[in-house]
Parts: structure tokens; sequence; C-alpha cells
């Protein structure tokens, strides 16, 4: 794809509980990129509440916008087109980031570029990559996503796996919940399993027939809870540290295998994670670590760049822009917006 140099692109990213913008430089500089996390709001209830979520946006969204702008060293006059998450995610959520963005676009007479949310994610890594181009496979996984994907090129992409029930950070926060460890788990358990034996409790990893990249947390779950009610039941002891050591090897180990045997049928040299629970140790170790035994490159985004935030939203947004992508003022939010619809 033949590159326009100066291109800036103002970023907004509000699908969940991070409001964030970002000024991206010509999709792969970040010259600034501002997070407003709501994390001590919603652990008092053990989870996002959406309605809340929605409120902090509009408190703080017009603040982060400027805060970008001004760490970038740039007015709107500087911007040449703005790019919004528009999908999926939470409904209110979502409408706070698109309304800005159309009401920034039309003030401004500026194109308006709409990002599919996991298309950010997957970008992410192309922000301290520079080397990085498709074709390579990702490993989308988070609180809400679980996605297995093939980046054939820049926006276009072909989904070979996802999770038929629940995503693998969700499945994290609800172990995490279970053993007393409260939200965000996938951190907390990620810690907490440094300190336990993988190997102490052996919990089920689900293979789906005639699907052999789709994922299925929601056993691993159950397996867990049921393990801890039997102990209450039996008035037994039990370590957290174990359990999470050894949900967290159950997960990881069904991530790493499925993600190097597609890797190996599309004759894929070059392997990506992103989303939430990317930045969790042992899956970047594991995953790393198979990569290296078949000759793969490996690539991650820092910690920063894996959860919510606009930078790769921008970084999404040049592509699309470059690609000829435009949305008009009926741009809407979009909860359950599929990976390649427009």
């Amino acid at each position: 794809m033949r590159e326009i140099e100066n291109i800036n692109i103002l970023a907004i990213e509000s699908s969940c509980d991070e409001t964030s913008a970002a000024v991206v430089h010509n999709g792969r500089e970040i010259f600034s990129n501002i997070i407003s996390s709501q994390i001590d709001l919603h652990k008092l209830y053990g989870g996002v509440v959406p309605e809340i979520a929605s409120r902090k946006h509009i408190e703080k969204i017009n603040q982060v916008i400027e805060e970008a702008l001004q760490e970038a060293q740039m007015t709107l006059d500087d911007i040449n087109a703005i790019g919004v998450t528009y999908g999926p995610g939470l409904v209110g959520a979502l409408l706070v980031g698109v309304a800005e963005a159309k009401a920034i676009a039309y003030a401004k007479n500026l194109p308006l570029v709409g990002v599919h949310h996991i298309e950010g994610h997957i970008s992410a890594n192309y922000i301290e990559h520079p080397n990085l181009e498709p074709p390579f496979l990702c490993l989308v996984v988070s609180g809400g996503h679980t996605h297995l994907v093939c980046v054939k090129d820049y926006g276009d992409y072909e989904i070979l796996g996802r999770t038929r029930d629940d995503a693998a950070g969700e499945a994290y926060d609800k172990v995490a919940r279970a053993i007393g460890l409260g939200y965000p788990g996938g951190p907390k358990i990620d810690r907490l399993a440094k300190e336990g034996n993988p190997d102490a409790i052996v919990f089920p990893k689900a293979n789906i027939e005639g699907a052999p990249y789709d994922f299925s947390f929601s056993g691993v779950k159950s397996s867990v809870l049921n393990y801890i009610n039997g102990c209450h039941m039996k008035k037994e002891s039990y370590n957290p540290a174990d359990i999470a050591a050894a949900f967290q090897k159950a997960v990881v180990d069904v991530l790493v295998e499925k993600s190097m045997n597609a890797a190996e049928e599309y004759s894929m040299n070059k392997f990506a994670i992103a989303g939430g629970v990317a930045s969790n140790s042992a899956l970047r170790s594991e995953m790393e670590k198979a990569c290296e035994e078949k000759n793969i490159k490996f690539y991650c985004p820092s910690p920063i760049y894996c959860t919510d935030n606009a930078a790769m939203i921008g970084t999404a947004a040049y592509y699309e822009y470059m690609a000829g992508t435009r949305h008009g003022w009926d741009l809407n939010a979009i909860p359950n917006l599929k990976l390649g619809e427009r």
C-alpha cells in the first residue's frame, strides 16, 4: 500500500470503560495516547456497569481529546481525519465516542473513519513493529473477544476461529471472583498463578468437533467453580494459587495449541497476539516459546497497547483512510459489529 506522508489521525476509543484519545502520524508513529480508566469505579461492582461507563465517558471525552492534542503539540487544524471505534462494545459507551467524532469531523470538515474495535487491537502490533506487514495470523484475546484471525492485508481479515461462549478474559474475571480476587481478574490471576502449582489440579480443555480453531472457556470456568464448591461441601481447604495456576495453564495451553496448529495449516511464519489478555505473562511466554520452536516470528504489543486505547484505533483508521474508507453523518454505534463488516 502506497503511504502518504504527514497524515495525522485524531482517534477516539470509548467501547467499554476506557475513555481514550490519540494523535497518530502516518499510521505507526504515536504523538499522544491519553487513557482515562474507570477501573476504580467498576471494581466496586465486580465488573463494568454500562450506565456508569457511559456517563463517565461523557464527563471525560472532551478532556482526553484536549490532552491528546496538547501532548501532540497540535490543534484540530493539524488533523487530516477523525477515527473512532463504532463497534463492537457497549452501545451507550460507543455512542459517546461516535457522537464526539461526528461533531468534530462536521465542525472542521474532516473525513470520518469508523473503526472496528478488534481491527484496532490487531493494528496495535504495527505501532512498535515497523517491519510487520500482512499476511500474518493474530490471536485477539480480551474480556469480550477471543478470535483467531488471518490478516490477509490491511483491512482484509478472515476469522478462522472464535469463542462459542465465554471469552478468555471473561473466564479470567469469573474465576478471579470465585477465588476472592475481585475485579479486574486477569492481572490478579496472572500474579497469583506465579505462586501456585499449575499441575496440582487438572482442568478440562475444550475442543469443538468440526471447528478446530473455535474456543470454549465456559467448561473450564464451570470446572473451577465446581471444584471450589466441592471443597466447601466436603469442608476441605484449597489453595487459591494452585487454582489460579491450573486454570491459567488450561486456558493458555488451548490458546497456544490452536494458534500453532493454524499457523502450520496456513503456512504462516508471522504470528501476533493482541487484546487485554495478550498482556498476560504466561500467554506471552508460552506463545513466544512455541513460535520459536516452529521458527515463526512472534509479535506482541507492549501492555499499554494491549488494553483499550485510541492509539491502536488511530493506526487502524490510517490504513482504512488510505484504502478510501469514509463514513457519513449516519455512522452509528453497532454493539455486535462483526469483523469485516462495513
